[in-house]
């Protein structure tokens, strides 16, 4: 099996300098696929330094936001490099070669599998779910609101024996700050959702595997660490710009995957505007969400 590692970055060549120097010498991944997404910045000149036999170095004309630079990614590993499996990397994460392998083994050995996932350890969202359910209208509402999120948690999330005493669990959507997938499955499914600039990606994927029958897991032996929105952050300063993005994100699923109605937008609007203020409110007492 040919495993390439797709890493998209903007503005942030260091940072993929740093994560290329750590895998480049991993045996499993036979090619880099490094994409600069129109960077504003001397990316495209720090990153071209290493195009080499290993490393393919993609600029994409414009920034389309994370799927379409992923998808570059991904059609440029499966159709010119000829990989059967891709591991779509953040830049600010870290993982072994063997979590590389198991990612690929399971793949390879499950024929309903499109995603594989390893659990991801972050400082920012420490024990939180590593694998998610699909939400209806209201599952997805109540998922967003800082407060409806823990009082629903039970039902928004996967019961702990879901988990308990095992290597790995199906789940419908994992986290996209690192995982691998089918390249096949992948370009069959249509990719990422190129009308979504940021936020949601996962879970469009998700439904879009969902819908041709494909599976998703986690393997629960495998960790990689995140450092958090190292990147989102140089590009979105405040969380009340990065919520107001995730907010047209979800109208974007809710509107063309889950075909809500008129009304239906019109909750929705109002539940984005109460979560802006409850962040808002926050900020003035100084909490935390």
């Amino acid at each position: 099996m040919k495993i390439n590692c797709v890493i998209l970055n903007y503005n942030d060549a260091d940072t993929v300098l740093g994560l290329v120097g750590e895998i480049r010498g991993y045996q499993a991944i036979d090619r880099i696929v490094i994409v600069d997404n129109a960077s504003t910045d001397d990316s495209w000149e720090k990153l071209q330094a290493l195009a080499a036999e290993k490393v393919d170095v993609l600029r994409s004309e414009k920034n389309g936001g994370y799927g379409s630079g992923n998808n570059l990614g991904i059609r440029h590993a499966v159709n010119v490099n000829e990989a059967d499996h891709v591991l779509i990397a953040n830049p600010d994460v870290k993982f072994s070669e063997d979590c590389v392998k198991a990612l690929s083994g399971v793949l390879k050995r499950h024929p309903e599998l499109a995603v594989a996932a390893a659990l991801m350890e972050d400082e920012t969202f420490g024990d939180a779910k590593n694998g998610w359910k699909l939400h209806g209208f209201w599952g997805e509402l109540f998922a967003m609101g800082p407060i409806s999120r823990r009082v629903f948690k039970k039902w928004l999330n996967y019961p702990a024996s879901h988990f308990e005493g095992k290597k790995a669990a199906y789940v419908d959507a994992v986290h996209g700050s690192m995982l691998m997938v089918d390249g096949r499955k992948f370009l069959e499914a249509g990719g990422y959702d190129e009308g979504i600039f940021l936020y949601q990606e996962e879970t469009v994927l998700a439904s879009r595997f969902k819908k041709l029958g494909f599976k998703t897991v986690l393997l629960l032996n495998q960790k990689y660490r995140h450092e958090h929105s190292v990147s989102i952050s140089k590009s979105f300063q405040g969380q009340i710009d990065r919520q107001k993005l995730r907010n047209t994100s979800v109208l974007y699923y809710l509107e063309n995957y889950l075909a809500i109605s008129p009304v239906k937008q019109g909750i929705a609007k109002l539940w984005f505007a109460l979560i802006l203020l409850e962040i808002r409110v926050a900020g003035i007492l100084g909490a935390a969400f």
